[in-house]
């Protein structure tokens, strides 16, 4: 279970429910754990029910089974988390894949793959937590977890590219239609991490060179950094920040 703060002193997300989508592991793990520290109560959700059932154990939560690439799936995992835990107050949208193709080799299946979980599901996430936010009247913060390679081309990622770019132009729009409900939404676009999911590529010494090479200041980001970036988006001090990226790339996208 992830460690809770002791009662006591005030924490930036006491008393508020946070869901964090794609919280099994890496990013997402980090980011629930994180919210979990700053006093909110997490759900964190996954596609298999095992799975699923470790993260509510991790934070001493409720089980949600949730495919994003599912409509039905995400309206049925909202629903369930409202009915049970009451009213959304933070959602990050972090569930993601790739799947690294030259774009002469791309498939049909693999584009829709990723298309469908990195930019269909985040907004129908959004959509679903966001109507429950509206009903509710107190306001919310969304925060997508984009990428730096939604600001920039990155070589044998043409779909993911699209996907994150679209991802990060949906960020301007839900913030401009939100807005007058109290609903901040932002986005954290990380550079390379050291997860599962850039593993098969950071292995690769040819390419990990290539990524470092990149980043100014040498070095791949951490769990840790991008999660502080996400609790300042889900906090009481970004009250005035919306439609924003914010990223989390050690200069990559500054030349």
């Amino acid at each position: 279970m992830a460690e809770r703060p002791q009662a006591g002193g005030a924490l930036p997300l006491d008393g508020k429910l946070a869901l964090v989508t794609g919280a099994s592991r890496g990013l997402g793990a980090g980011i629930a754990d994180a919210l979990a520290t700053a006093g909110a109560r997490v759900v964190g959700t996954s596609r298999d029910q095992a799975s699923a059932t470790r993260i509510a154990e991790r934070l001493g939560s409720l089980p949600v089974v949730m495919d994003v690439s599912d409509v039905a799936s995400i309206r049925a995992g909202v629903r369930l988390v409202v009915d049970r835990l009451g009213p959304i107050d933070v959602l990050v949208n972090n569930a993601g894949i790739n799947v690294p193709q030259p774009m002469l080799d791309v498939d049909e299946a693999n584009w829709d793959l990723i298309l469908d979980t990195n930019l269909k599901g985040t907004f129908f996430v959004a959509q679903a937590v966001a109507g429950q936010m509206v009903a509710a009247g107190r306001g919310g913060r969304i925060v997508n977890v984009t990428s730096q390679a939604g600001e920039v081309g990155i070589e044998e990622r043409a779909a993911y590219c699209a996907s994150k770019g679209g991802a990060a132009l949906l960020t301007k729009v839900l913030a401009l239609e939100l807005a007058e409900h109290g609903i901040c939404v932002n986005a954290v676009a990380p550079t390379f991490v050291d997860t599962e999911l850039a593993r098969a590529t950071l292995a690769d010494p040819a390419w990990r060179e290539r990524i470092l090479s990149r980043i100014p200041l040498g070095r791949l980001a951490t769990v840790a950094e991008v999660a502080a970036a996400v609790l300042y988006l889900t906090g009481p001090a970004s009250g005035m920040v919306t439609g924003h990226t914010l990223l989390v790339d050690g200069g990559w996208t500054a030349r």
